[in-house]
This record gives C-alpha cells, structure tokens and sequence, in this order.
C-alpha cells in the first residue's frame, strides 16, 4: 500500500494537466484555492482526476479551477452547484463542524496519512451520522502534517509567544492560541503570506509544507516543531450531489471507488511527502528549522498548557447525538495502528 501511494504521487507532476478530450460527456468543474504549485493543486486533485477518468473509462473528466473565493465559502459554492466539486478547511465556518475537530485535537501522534486514514474510518463509523455535512457529499477528508510555529522572531520559550500578533485559522487551533496567550488574527490560508509580508501578524501555526508550498520562510524563517505537533488540520473534499445525480449511478459509483478512504489516504501521503521537502527547502533557503525533543522544557509545557483540551472537546459536542468519546478512542486506535504498520513498512 505504501510503495503504491507513494509512486502515485511521484508521478502527480505528470498528471497535473488534465486534458478534456473531444469524446468527454461530461466535465466535473473543481474550484480549488491555494497556490498552483501547492501540493493539493499539483498533486492530490490531479491524481484523482486520473482516477475518475480511467474509472468511469473517459465519461467524466475533471476540470481543476483556481478560485478567487474565500475558501470558507466553498461549501456554499458547490451546494449551490457553482462549481461541482472542492475542498476547504472545516475551521473556517465555525459552529458547524465541531464533531470534525476530533481529528486535530493535540497529542495523536500520527503523521497526516494515518491521521487521514483514521478520521475517514472515524467519520464513516461515528461523525457522519450528525449530518454536519448536510447538502454535500464527501469524497475525502484528511489532514495536514503536524501543526508547526512559522514566526519572524526565534521562538526559545511559549513565553515568546504571548502578546504576539498569530494568525489562527479556526477549530482546535483558537483554542490553542488563546491557551498561549497570543493575539489571534483570522484569515484564511492563502492571506498569511501577505500577512506576514506587511506586519499585520508575527507569525503563523500552520504545517511545514508552507515554508515551501506558500513561500513562508521568506517571511517567517523561524519554524519551531514540537514532537507530536501542536495539532492537526482537517480538511475535506466534497462534491454537489447535484452532480452526482446528474450523470446516472454507474459514473457516480466510479467516481465513489476512487474516492473516500483511497482518496483520503493519498492525500494525506502527499502532504506528509510535501513536509519532508518543505522542510529541506526552508534549510537550504535561509530558514531556522528548530527540531524539540520530547524532554525539551517547550515541549513539556505545552502538553500542560493543552491538557484538558480532549475534555473541553468532548462536552462541546454533548449535543451532537454521536458517542464522542466512543469515536475519539477509535480515531486515536486507528492511528496509532496505521503508523505502527507504516514504521514496520519503513515509512517515516
């Protein structure tokens, strides 16, 4: 399974420009954001438009469209069938995914393919019955790597942080930020550059793949890791059942079986692969990558600083007619399983 993600994603480059051909019956318009060269629009959405054109044997094509829309918008722009399908980070519409937040609660442990695997697993097994989702089908959901510090300024203790202008980018990480005394700034991931750029923000808590995917390390050269990470991101990939419906249930199956937990699993693999090589570039570019030990002090005082989290999380969503508790300890099982079959395969 490893070596089977890992050479579909050496081959993304390849794939990345998806041709319509004349005998095409139908185009599935994607609207996407981020960078064209970031991961998600280089890789991940061209390899599964390879796989929906070979699944449903050319019928369906996929169309991959850099929008200008708030990415939080996205929801509505594919329930409302303006594009077919997209993807978008669950934190930016708060209050309406909070069972997804399970996923990017502190202390997993797991890098984003076996964080993926597992909050797919959790998802069709406890979370989908909440209907969060409602009006849209999901094909994938996934994470970033772990959650790292981006900052302007070395960063040798928390202490560093408080009082400091960060960007947040919604769900477990508002809380996080506000456990370490920082000044939240919102905006959605394709602003921080500029953010940084102009002073507006010192820094950033996103995943490694930004000091490559969006140019952080020119202006935020200092990255702090932490050895589990601060947390993860979740995302998901969603299309308009409009569509689904519109092209009969032999394509729309197709497009199922190369969707879900396939789909979710590359995607999290070409993330974590997107770190290994973001981190090597902010090296060779002039970044200050600093790699903290379990035992480091900074590493201790913020599991104390994100203790209860878990707590908080689960009586957020008492509401949500879903066992949380029931589908934290699975997510957290899943994880750890997949990442000991990963270190058993030789997969960092």
């Amino acid at each position: 399974m490893f070596k089977t993600i890992r050479s579909i994603l050496l081959v993304g480059s390849v794939v990345a420009g998806i041709n319509t051909p004349v005998s095409a019956q139908t185009v599935l318009n994607v609207s996407t954001w981020l960078p064209p060269t970031h991961v998600q629009n280089s890789v991940v959405w061209p390899t599964w438009g390879k796989w929906v054109e070979e699944a449903t044997e050319g019928r369906v094509t996929v169309n991959i469209e850099n929008s200008s829309n708030n990415p939080g918008q996205l929801f509505e722009v594919v329930e409302d069938s303006v594009a077919d399908a997209s993807f978008s980070f669950n934190g930016f519409v708060p209050g309406r995914f909070e069972l997804e937040q399970i996923v990017e609660l502190p202390g997993l442990g797991a890098n984003a393919e076996a964080a993926s695997l597992a909050y797919w697993r959790t998802y069709q097994k406890y979370l989908q019955a909440a209907n969060e989702f409602d009006g849209l089908e999901v094909i994938g959901l996934f994470t970033h790597g772990p959650g790292v510090m981006h900052t302007s300024f070395p960063v040798n203790s928390l202490d560093d942080l408080k009082g400091k202008k960060i960007r947040i980018g919604g769900g477990v990480q508002a809380e996080i930020g506000k456990r370490l005394g920082v000044i939240p700034v919102a905006a959605p991931g394709n602003k921080v550059y500029e953010l940084l750029q102009t002073g507006v923000v010192d820094g950033a808590f996103m995943p490694m793949v930004e000091q490559q995917g969006m140019r952080l390390v020119e202006v935020a050269p200092y990255v702090t890791v932490l050895p589990t990470g601060m947390y993860m991101g979740a995302f998901s990939m969603f299309i308009s059942p409009d569509f689904m419906d519109s092209i009969g249930e032999k394509d729309a199956e197709a497009i199922r079986s190369v969707s879900g937990e396939r789909l979710s699993l590359m995607a999290g693999a070409a993330w974590d692969k997107s770190d290994i090589e973001a981190k090597k570039f902010s090296e060779e570019n002039g970044g200050k990558v600093n790699l903290l030990s379990y035992g480091d002090q900074m590493s201790l005082d913020y599991l104390k600083v994100t203790d209860g989290i878990d707590q908080q999380w689960l009586e957020s969503v008492k509401g949500k007619k879903v066992d949380a508790q029931a589908a934290l300890d699975f997510l957290r099982i899943e994880a750890q399983m997949f990442s000991t079959k990963q270190k058993d395969a030789g997969v960092n």
